[in-house]
């Protein structure tokens, strides 16, 4: 489990293998598992077969799904506390058992009423039935999800009918996050004169942590932590999901059709292979971050490393480094393997670069970060756009470069709107623009509307690429925290920790430290940030940014989901759709 070493999802495997596999452990039979497809994601989040087979797991079913009858061997039911769930564990029992005896593990509270129709039916054969907490996706190290894209038109429609619940179970989802870091934090959220749900949920989510919080396993209630989570919403930062990012992750992700993580390309020999993109992949933790220049540069670098390494041992063959060569002939494949996806992926993002991109990123730049490379202030933004315009990009890029400009003056007229959508030829599809007016962005230009623009922290010092100034707004908040600016006034407590985050062990996120140990930082306080309405790429990377340069915090970022630009704008423009099919806790894994 070489990825995941440290971080969220070594939290949540050591926690499952601790409560889910421990009662199974005691006794010497090999089990069966038994899985929704939530907690299939979640498992296949955190460890691999091999670690379930560790644990006595020697088979592992789909609860959904027709299974044959074993009725020698015990069963590990771990599932979303739903009615389907019940009602196929419940199927399983009755009127025939298909397993000895079932240990029954729920990612969440469970109704009374669920909990008592399984009792009436089944309360023979369970010989465990508990609750657990986990209803969030470790996705990364350091970044976690909701796993419901759904919620971003359940919260955002205006013919939406479930915001209320949408909100109530992504605040439930956050209780069992803190539950799980067995953090108590104290709750903050970004105030917005036009929306509300930040506000919503973080009192609900107050509401629901102290109510999980009352008492704890010694009878004692558990106080504030020194965590802090901080709760925002998408128009906090509309420019960082549109941007085209030159770093690997995000760059991978916006050009490339990559699908739950797995990247499909052809070989040299022209058969299709594919590769996923995970914390398994040491190269790829190592490279996701990085400018793409720098990707570019290192891989052909690396390869030739390897490459004479193998030729200086096959330069004088004794027995011994023949020994040593077998010994390290799987790590030196797996290496190369790596090397060879790699290199494949990195030339793939190059190549839509120079085709198109180059010339976009300079105006989407010049644009998000009101000057140009040399810092003089762009003073005409339709000049800066117009080129853009006039050349023969896809609608989507034209869309994107669009919204920029209209971003970069918080908001234009109609008039001028109208003009923009001819020349994109988006008569018939103006959502893509006027549906951002749902998130509270403001799109056309009212007096009422106008509100004033953050000031932005100062950078001029740290870039290095002209292509890559911006820097996305939540950088400066975390960086804010970890130095104790944070102002009260746009970001009120719904309630507080204690005073943990008073400049002690505080310091710039922009000074750089001596590397430290990922456990060392443990010690230090965590900070969770939860975006509502999902997170980018190039917002995940500014959480390991910041850790990596404090000692003293680590940043966890999550959402309901993960955006790509494509897919937010998609997002945007079926908000002007009737209620879709709602999503529920059961659904969310097939979203």
């Amino acid at each position: 489990m070489a990825g995941s070493e440290y971080g969220l999802k070594r939290i949540v495997w050591k926690k499952i293998k601790e409560i889910v596999f421990a009662d199974g452990k005691k006794s010497e039979l090999c089990k069966i598992l038994i899985l929704d497809p939530f907690t299939t994601k979640l498992l296949s989040s955190c460890c691999k077969m091999s670690d379930l087979m560790a644990e006595k797991i020697t088979i592992v079913e789909d609860l959904y799904k027709i299974r044959q009858p074993v009725p020698e061997m015990k069963a590990i039911y771990f599932m979303s506390p739903t009615h389907k769930c019940v009602e196929a564990f419940i199927a399983d029992f009755k009127p025939k058992p298909k397993y000895k005896a079932a240990y029954v593990y729920f990612t969440d509270y469970c109704p009374d009423e669920l909990f008592n129709n399984m009792k009436m039916y089944c309360a023979k054969y369970i010989r465990v039935c508990k609750e657990i907490n986990m209803s969030f996706i470790p996705q990364e190290a350091q970044v976690f999800t909701c796993d419901n894209p759904g919620a971003f038109h359940s919260i955002y429609s205006p013919h939406s009918q479930d915001k209320k619940k949408t909100l109530e179970t992504l605040a439930d989802q956050l209780v069992t996050l803190c539950a799980t870091l067995d953090e108590n934090p104290g709750i903050r959220y970004k105030k917005d004169s036009n929306m509300e749900n930040a506000k919503t949920l973080a009192e609900l989510v107050d509401k629901k942590l102290t109510r999980h919080y009352e008492l704890d396993d010694s009878g004692k209630k558990k106080e504030k932590t020194q965590a802090q989570l901080l709760i925002v919403e998408r128009s906090f930062d509309p420019v960082s999901p549109i941007l085209h990012e030159l770093t690997y992750q995000a760059m991978a992700n916006d050009l490339i059709n990559i699908q739950n993580d797995t990247y499909k390309y052809k070989s040299k020999d022209g058969s299709e292979k594919q590769a996923l993109l995970n914390e398994d992949d040491m190269l790829w933790v190592k490279l996701r971050h990085k400018h793409i220049a720098e990707v570019s540069e290192q891989i052909p670098k690396m390869v030739k490393e390897i490459s004479a390494s193998k030729k200086q041992q096959d330069g004088k063959i004794t027995i011994g480094s023949l020994a040593q060569m077998m010994k390290k002939m799987p790590s030196f494949r797996k290496q190369m393997t790596e090397q060879t996806i790699h290199l494949q992926l990195a030339e793939d993002c190059m190549s839509h670069f120079s085709n198109n991109v180059e010339k976009l990123c300079k105006a989407e730049q010049d644009l998000a970060v009101g000057s140009d490379v040399d810092g003089v202030k762009v003073k005409d933004s339709m000049r800066t756009l117009l080129p853009v315009l006039l050349h023969p990009y896809s609608t989507h890029e034209k869309v994107r470069a669009v919204l920029l400009y209209i971003f970069s003056l918080n908001g234009t007229t109609d008039e001028n709107l109208n003009k923009l959508i001819q020349h994109v030829k988006i008569e018939d599809q103006r959502e893509f623009i006027l549906n951002w007016k749902e998130l509270g962005v403001p799109i056309i230009t009212s007096q009422s509307l106008f509100s004033r623009k953050p000031t932005r922290r100062e950078r001029s010092q740290e870039e290095r690429y002209n292509l890559s100034r911006w820097t996305p707004v939540i950088k400066d908040v975390m960086e804010d925290v970890v130095e104790n600016k944070l102002d009260t006034r746009d970001w009120p407590h719904q309630s507080e920790s204690p005073a943990a985050w008073n400049g002690s062990g505080a310091v710039s996120a922009r000074q750089k430290h001596k590397a430290s140990a990922q456990d060392e930082r443990r010690t230090g306080s965590r900070f969770i940030i939860f975006v509502i309405g999902g997170i980018s790429y190039s917002e995940m990377r500014t959480a390991y940014e910041v850790t990596n340069a404090v000692k003293s915090c680590e940043v966890i970022i999550g959402s309901s989901h993960i955006l790509t630009p494509n897919r937010l704008l998609d997002d945007i423009k079926a908000l002007s759709k009737g209620p879709m099919e709602t999503f529920t806790i059961e659904e969310r894994s097939n979203a």
